[in-house]
């Protein structure tokens, strides 16, 4: 298994070169699950809030919005370039209860019981050991609050994505990856099982089957380049990533692909008052 550490660089720097395209218009996928994640999460005014792997804070803004000023929002990510975004859409919006941290999410060291909620939004497979960082996160949610762990179902990005990992492997070899590491959890059993592991029980589960439109082929090397894709293509030289660019953009026009899958697994525990 990875090192933790190595994990926590190679998704920062990833993050980091993604962010210039992160909130592009063809990537709304971020805000839309990003607000389904807070909406089934009962937020009440005055709630403090932990949300990790925020990113551009897709869920944390909406949180925030929930929790009024008396509430209180902790946005933490590795990539800096994401979070300094975050923090300029909330001066946007006028909203002052957030507080951004660039930091790991298992180093935070609050106390025990210190949220009314901790979120987490496509970023609990980026750790090697789940079971533990699910086990912290838990630690940190009050008798009587909430945790939300939301990842990515089965199918992700299909077909685009299968095409883009073809064109690589036509590229550089060494490169190719047959498993994400979303697929350890990506059906609602896999799911489960990984939080039974971490002690947790009654969890409130919900696959949604959702799909990604792509108004033009172009938006979804836009998404690949936004996302945790860039760590891959990054390594690639100019003319190799144009050569997979164009085999995977004209696999998507001959096959006439106009929305892609992006199934989402929601899971809400509430822990008990003891």
């Amino acid at each position: 298994m990875e090192s933790h550490s190595i994990a926590n660089q190679k998704t920062a720097h990833a993050y980091n070169s993604a962010a210039d395209l992160f909130d592009h218009p063809a990537n709304t996928f971020w805000s839309r699950f990003g607000n389904n994640t807070i909406e089934r999460l009962g937020l009440r005014k005055g709630d403090k809030v932990l949300d990790v792997c925020s990113g551009t804070g897709a869920s944390a803004l909406p949180a925030a919005r929930m929790v009024g000023s008396d509430g209180r929002v902790v946005a933490v990510d590795l990539a800096e370039k994401l979070l300094a975004r975050a923090a300029e859409k909330a001066q946007a919006d006028g909203l002052e209860n957030l507080e951004f941290r660039v930091d790991d999410m298992l180093a935070l060291g609050y106390p025990d019981g210190y949220f009314d909620a901790v979120v987490c939004v496509f970023g609990i497979f980026f750790v090697p050991d789940m079971v533990a960082a699910v086990r912290e996160l838990w630690r940190q949610v009050r008798p009587g609050g909430r945790l939300a762990i939301t990842t990515w179902g089965p199918d992700l990005f299909e077909p685009a994505n299968t095409s883009l990992w073809q064109a690589i492997r036509q590229q550089r070899p060494e490169l190719y990856k047959d498993f994400n590491p979303w697929d350890r959890i990506s059906t609602p059993e896999g799911l489960l099982k990984m939080l039974a592991e971490a002690g947790l029980t009654e969890v409130h589960i919900f696959a949604e089957n959702a799909t990604h439109t792509l108004s033009e082929p172009e938006d979804w090397w836009t998404l690949a380049m936004g996302s945790g894709y860039r760590g891959t293509l990054d390594q690639l030289n100019g003319e190799q990533l144009q050569k997979v660019k164009q085999t995977n953009l004209d696999q998507l026009v001959s096959q006439s692909v106009t929305d892609i899958s992006a199934n989402v697994i929601y899971a809400v525990v509430d822990k008990p008052v003891v």
